[in-house]
């Protein structure tokens, strides 16, 4: 605007001019008449010095506006610089071939340099050896594009040789011909990021590789204990054989040795079938089989079966039940399994008092068994544990008493897999009590969103 304007003045400068020279001109042909053409000389130089006043306010007041304008853009530009400095993301200008021409603060502070010393050294030293080649093809690629973004690659301080993530947007930069003058590069630290993603696979690649060996594990239980179960199946029965009654070819002292074998077997069968249960129970292979019984009967009966372990002992152990005939459809072999667990740990983990076995009724579609003992109870800071795998008390007195530490870990699946819960209170020296709940009806969709689960 300015240089038209001056052009315009200019114009009007030579015009005034042409219009004096042709007064002078005038004046030499009609020297008869001096007064009449100075007269009307003398009023088409006001009307020119006149137009000449308003050109030249004119161009006074475009000089002030220019002036504001040169004022106010003096300001931006110091704002800009002052936000591009001070930028809480590191920000770079290069020229086409990656000379760095501005740098500010933050982005010096991510190279590990003084942003003065940055300026001229091309972007790519600060690029790890065994990746500049790639990172030059893509910067011949820019100028074809306007905006590059999500681009991530490595950068190596000079001096630490320390490496870190960066994510960096690039700028296209034209002339008025539109060739590429510049480009604007906007990097952010993703350091910490990569670092967490690269756990997050580590670790999803550990849990797979868990995940994989425990499947072999059980298979492996599965199958071990499945090959060590026929052969004890044969042990017991020639056990049985030579124990009955009308074998009188067998001494007194070898009976009782064939006792024993014939007892430890029994445990020893005892610890395949929770090795197998636990094996089927992993890998999902464990089902239900779903049928109406009385529930207060199979916990009358299971315990009866039990009783010889806890006269053993001197220990009193009583049934108490709140509902009479209350039918429960549920797998009633495998609540059978949990309470003889339950009540055999109660019964092996006191030595003197009682065991006492509540049944009782939640509501209208809960019931729930109660198994408390006067034993040695559990420190409460291990009880988070105590339905873990081949997870026992800490203490010297608690791992006396042998097991394979999977009792409680199979009867929390299985009460799981019944739609139940099962939870423990208890404290060292004062005995434990289990609580089991368990629906009153099980449906079969119910049942198969538990094992998906």
């Amino acid at each position: 605007m300015y240089a038209v304007n001056l052009d315009e003045f200019a114009q009007q400068i030579k015009q005034v001019c042409q219009r004096t020279n042709k007064l002078q001109n005038r004046v030499r042909e009609c020297p008869s008449q001096p007064q009449d053409f100075l007269k009307q000389a003398f009023e088409e130089m006001n009307v020119a010095l006149e137009e000449l006043r308003v050109a030249e306010e004119e161009l006074y007041a475009q000089n002030e506006q220019l002036a504001l304008a040169n004022k106010l853009l003096v300001a931006e530009r110091q704002r800009y610089q002052e936000l591009f400095e001070f930028a809480p993301e590191g920000y770079l200008v290069t020229d086409i071939y990656g000379k760095i021409l501005e740098a500010n603060c933050a982005a010096a502070t991510l190279l590990n340099i003084p942003s003065n010393f940055l300026i001229a050294l091309p972007l790519s030293n600060f690029i790890p050896s065994e990746e500049r080649q790639a990172f030059r093809s893509q910067l011949l690629r820019l100028h074809k594009l306007e905006r590059m973004q999500e681009w991530e690659f490595r950068l190596q301080h000079i001096n630490s040789k320390s490496i870190l993530d960066v994510n960096v947007s690039v700028l296209t930069v034209r002339d008025f011909q539109g060739n590429p003058v510049v480009y604007r590069w906007q990097l952010r630290d993703i350091t910490a990021r990569k670092q967490a993603e690269e756990k997050q696979r580590l670790t999803q690649l550990q849990n797979c590789q868990l995940q994989e060996a425990a499947k072999i594990k059980s298979k492996f239980v599965a199958i071990v204990s499945h090959e060590v179960r026929n052969p004890m199946n044969v042990i017991l029965g020639l056990c049985q054989l030579l124990l009955r009654p009308n074998e009188d070819h067998i001494t007194a002292e070898s009976r009782n040795i064939v006792k024993k074998i014939f007892s430890n077997g029994e445990n020893l069968m005892m610890l395949i079938e929770d090795l197998l249960d636990f094996s089927k129970l992993e890998i999902d292979k464990l089902k239900l089989r779903l049928q109406e019984f009385d529930l207060v009967d199979l916990v009358t009966t299971t315990t009866e079966e039990l009783r010889f372990l806890a006269k053993e002992k001197n220990l009193s152990l009583s049934v108490h039940t709140d509902i009479q005939n209350c039918k429960v459809v549920n797998d009633g072999d495998r609540l059978r399994q949990v309470l003889v667990n339950l009540l055999s740990n109660a019964i092996k983990f006191t030595d003197t008092g009682n065991v006492y076995v509540k049944v009782q009724q939640v509501n209208q579609d809960l019931v729930e068994i109660i198994v408390r003992d006067t034993g040695i109870g559990m420190p409460e800071a291990e009880l988070k544990d105590i339905f873990q795998e081949f997870r026992q008390l800490n203490s010297l007195k608690a791992r006396s008493y042998g097991g394979t530490g999977l009792g409680l870990a199979i009867a929390d699946k299985l009460v799981k897999l019944m739609n139940g819960t099962i939870t423990v209170e208890s404290k060292l020296g004062e005995g434990s009590t289990f609580y089991l709940k368990l629906p009153i009806q099980v449906s079969q969709s119910s049942k198969q969103q538990t094992l998906e689960s």
